[in-house]
């Protein structure tokens, strides 16, 4: 695993808000990868994520555009509470210590991992946010993105608008269908030049949570699958906002209590 970190690739990133590392995984390990999540999907049966009843491509009859959200990718998320070669890959502490490193945060627990996977033809992920939707608020928040396969411009690889989450806020102003609704929220990005994020199999890259990011349209007859996982900085206390947490988990908690069950958000690194 190539996890050691520059501190050119720090800066880069605490100045951007996002980093490409090529050539993360080897192809041993980018095989393991590959094997763990294929199996994990299969043995959710299109489950979104332990604790909740959604299902991938559920229409709730309420979202007028469901239809074409579910052709966006298929989701499925915490891949490593239902399946051992998935947590043995997602509690690996020297991921934790690159997202230590990259965000400033002393201690980095898992908030949530997500397979994420393009179909062929599938449409484009709109730019959004992440930290809004999550049950906390933390300016370092941040996530791996893990290609499993080439992602490429044709297949649809991740944009970033670089510098973006210095000026984003924690409000939550949803993805939508349509690519430039987050300029209305922050009309300062919209002439600003974006940057796309190709790579091979087996490289990654991070982002923080508050940088504006999306992926193009699988414009090819084959797969764009990636394996991302979702950091919380330790310390952090709850929101409000429900997000992945299980409802037994929720029954037990009030906004401002600390998030630090090992059973839902395991600690990974600490300095």
């Amino acid at each position: 695993m190539n996890c050691e970190l520059t501190t050119e690739q720090i800066n880069f990133y605490q100045s951007n808000g996002f980093i490409v590392i090529e050539d993360f995984l080897s192809p041993e390990e980018l095989a393991e990868w590959r094997e763990a999540v294929t199996e994990a999907v299969k043995e959710r049966n299109g489950l979104k994520m332990p604790g909740k009843e959604a299902k991938m491509g559920m229409d709730d009859g309420i979202n007028k555009d469901s239809e074409y959200f579910s052709k966006v990718f298929d989701q499925l998320l915490n891949l490593w509470q239902t399946n051992d070669k998935v947590k043995n890959i997602m509690l690996d502490k020297r991921i934790g210590k690159m997202a230590a490193q990259l965000s400033g945060a002393s201690g980095i627990r898992i908030w949530h991992d997500q397979a994420l996977f393009k179909r062929p033809w599938a449409n484009p992920t709109s730019w959004h946010l992440d930290t809004p939707f999550w049950s906390f608020s933390d300016r370092k928040a941040l996530s791996i993105w893990v290609a499993l396969d080439d992602a490429t411009l044709e297949n649809g690889c991740l944009y970033f608008i670089p510098a973006s989450f210095k000026e984003t806020s924690f409000e939550n102003k949803g993805i939508g269908k349509n690519m430039d609704g987050i300029f209305e929220a922050y009309p300062q990005f919209a002439q600003v030049v974006s940057v796309s994020a190709s790579m091979k199999a087996g490289s990654c890259s991070f982002h923080n949570g508050l940088t504006i990011h999306g992926a193009g349209a699988n414009m090819s007859s084959g797969y764009r699958r990636a394996m991302t996982c979702a950091y919380m900085p330790d310390g952090n206390t709850f929101n409000g906002e429900p997000n992945i947490l299980p409802e037994s988990y929720l029954k037990t908690l009030k906004v401002g209590d600390l998030l630090n069950s090992e059973e839902q958000n395991p600690l990974i690194y600490q300095d």
